[in-house]
């Protein structure tokens, strides 16, 4: 900051001094086209670190939109979760009462229950899983995730092979589902359904292939997922609440867990909320390229106003004779954007491929990611373009709509 306030002082000091005095009672032009050249240079400098920053601000936001409205696999519209503490999940008794009660209200549509959180399943374990054919130094890692029959139907989860997991089947506590990826990691040969396989020391089948779905941040690619059916791992319940009576929903599932846990407080997350803090770090990031990418717009154009004031001072007795010979405020007008029109387009030409590089590598960090395509960069310039006319379109028209008389009465 002192090098800065040193700078802009120290220039327009040694600018001034370098004047002669006879030229200036003369009233001759005394800034050359070096120093012209110089303010354009800075103009552009300007306003390729404000496309930059445009560009960049854009490219941000429609990651957040195609990570808000891409697909995950399942549906979330209405439901929250209820994380139990460490020492009541292991009370299996009030955790069927607290299902059980709450699947008779009105207000909800559905109960289910799960070892850890759906929308952020950070689990992942090598070595508890044996199939035919499996080599012996073989270990994949694999995310597990417990489920019970309500699962699927709440979540609308898509099964391309077999059938879910069912209360009215024993054997289902010891069978397992796979997603899409866990077969070709496993390298499964078909059909995989009725296959026989091990999981955490208990032979069981493969039941069913359940489409890929997100159960991890949009960083991550989607993991090789082992779902299974144990009651003993469950912690996390999710309800799917009525649309229409969401908030009576939260009351009545409220005074429930009061009664089975008076001592645990009622704390609640919709999915669409814990989903989006997932990505709350990119919201803060697309927020503060926002605040830079005004601030510098701001700069550029009070760089650009100062330039385009200087450009009609000079050319003052051009206008005037063109006023005279007939040219509209629209011609002249035009004459005088037209150079800082250039400018902006040349700032383009440089700011696009640093926003290019900025923008492909920050979304290196994404297994799933928006394409760029050329319309972010094209409004990116155009937003520019039309703060630059804007900006000088006042001079401009204040130039052509001056009095040729008074610009050419000292001639």
């Amino acid at each position: 900051m002192l090098v800065t306030i040193f700078l802009s002082g120290i220039y327009p000091a040694l600018l001034l001094s370098s004047f002669q005095p006879i030229q200036v009672l003369k009233g001759n032009q005394l800034l050359g086209t070096k120093t012209t050249h110089f303010r354009k240079a800075l103009v552009v400098l300007q306003f390729t670190i404000s496309i930059t920053l445009i560009i960049g601000t854009l490219g941000i936001f429609k990651q957040l939109h195609f990570i808000q409205t891409h697909d995950p696999g399942y549906s979330r519209e209405g439901v929250f979760s209820l994380e139990l503490p460490s020492d009541e999940f292991r009370n299996r008794k009030d955790r069927e009462a607290f299902k059980t009660q709450l699947r008779t209200l009105t207000s909800i549509d559905g109960v289910t229950a799960t070892s850890l959180p759906l929308e952020n399943n950070p689990n992942s374990m090598s070595g508890g899983l044996q199939w035919k054919g499996k080599a012996e130094d073989f270990n994949p890692t694999v995310s597990a995730l417990s489920v019970e029959p309500e699962f699927q139907p709440i979540f609308n989860l898509k099964l391309l092979e077999g059938r879910w997991f069912s209360h009215a089947v024993r054997m289902d506590t010891a069978n397992v589902i796979l997603n899409e990826k866990a077969v070709k990691t496993l390298g499964l040969k078909p059909p995989y359904v009725g296959q026989s396989i091990t999981f955490n020391g208990r032979a069981g089948q493969i039941i069913g292939i359940v489409k890929d779905f997100h159960f991890r941040n949009f960083h991550e690619a989607i993991a090789p997922a082992v779902l299974f059916y144990d009651l003993s791992w469950q912690r996390t319940f999710y309800v799917k609440a009525s649309l229409a009576n969401t908030s009576r929903a939260l009351v009545e599932t409220e005074k429930i867990w009061k009664r089975l846990y008076p001592d645990q407080p009622f704390g609640y997350h919709f999915m669409e909320e814990s989903f989006q803090r997932l990505h709350e770090q990119e919201q803060q990031t697309g927020i503060l390229f926002n605040l830079f990418a005004t601030i510098a717009i701001l700069i550029s154009c009070l760089g650009l106003f100062g330039l385009a004031t200087y450009t009609v001072e000079v050319r003052t007795k051009e206008i005037g004779i063109r006023k005279v010979l007939g040219a509209s405020v629209f011609h002249i007008s035009s004459l005088i954007s037209k150079d800082f029109v250039v400018l902006v387009l040349i700032a383009f030409a440089m700011a696009s491929p640093l926003a290019w590089y900025a923008l492909d590598r920050w979304l290196e960090g994404f297994a799933y990611r928006a394409s760029l395509g050329g319309l972010t960069f094209g409004i990116g310039g155009l937003i520019a373009l039309v703060i630059a006319l804007v900006t000088v379109s006042t001079q401009a028209i204040r130039a052509a709509n001056a009095d040729p008389v008074k610009s050419l009465k000292s001639e």
